[in-house]
């Protein structure tokens, strides 16, 4: 008669850990995000100092105040940010800002500064937060990342819309030319079609191009179309 194992469980199968890569800058008094524009201003509306005159004895408390424009950091734009009857941060839909699958278009080695629609060949990007990897993210907060900064064109802005991505996010100055003459298709083509950008993105690099989750949620805000997200991505 056959014996009985002893111990009849199977063994546990391991668990790959979860990482969690920060993709934003850090916000700081004074940085500059996009040259010519306001540097934010952080003060104290009640200090560490002040607090224990309003509070009992071992409560200590600071509240603080930014003062900053919306595009400052790594920020997302809403329609609103280009049409007045577009959605604002508020009306977003977490559901296309929460655990996007992401596509990463690694470019940092790429001649040109246009990213046309042959960067995106052979990808399915329908409901993607698709990433463009420029490496400008090296220049952010010096004088290089004003001049000469990748962008999407308004060629490769058409392919996203037509492919159906949910989101478009650019480690660079712009999603488009700044030296364009203040032409704007990529922010034109995408937030028409309800499709969210992403600028100032750092860490790409660090991303596989496909399997990772894409989030980056702003301050529910009504009236107002673009402001900082602490943007990430999880990969197992």
């Amino acid at each position: 008669m056959p014996t009985t194992p002893s111990n009849t469980h199977a063994p546990t199968p391991t668990r790959r850990a979860r990482r969690v890569i920060d993709l934003s800058h850090t916000i700081a008094v004074g940085g500059v995000t996009y040259p010519g524009l306001p540097t934010p201003i952080i003060d104290s509306y009640l200090s560490r100092e002040e607090s224990p005159a309003k509070y009992a004895p071992g409560s200590e408390f600071t509240l603080d105040m930014i003062t900053m424009i919306g595009n400052t950091g790594t920020y997302i734009d809403s329609p609103f940010h280009c049409f007045a009857g577009g959605t604002d941060l508020a009306g977003l839909e977490l559901e296309s800002l929460v655990g996007l699958p992401a596509e990463v278009i690694h470019l940092p080695q790429a001649a040109g500064r246009g990213i046309d629609a042959e960067a995106f060949g052979g990808r399915n990007l329908e409901g993607a937060a698709v990433l463009l990897h420029t490496g400008w993210d090296r220049y952010f907060g010096m004088p290089e990342y004003a001049t000469g900064a990748p962008f999407l064109t308004e060629q490769g802005a058409r392919f996203l819309v037509d492919a159906g991505a949910a989101l478009v996010g650019i480690d660079s100055l712009n999603i488009d030319d700044k030296d364009s003459g203040g032409s704007r298709p990529a922010h034109t083509l995408l937030l028409g079609a309800g499709i969210h950008i992403v600028e100032h993105l750092t860490n790409l690099g660090d991303l596989p191009a496909h399997g990772a989750r894409f989030t980056a949620v702003p301050p529910k805000v009504a009236d107002f179309g673009t402001f900082p997200v602490r943007a990430f991505a999880e990969t197992e």
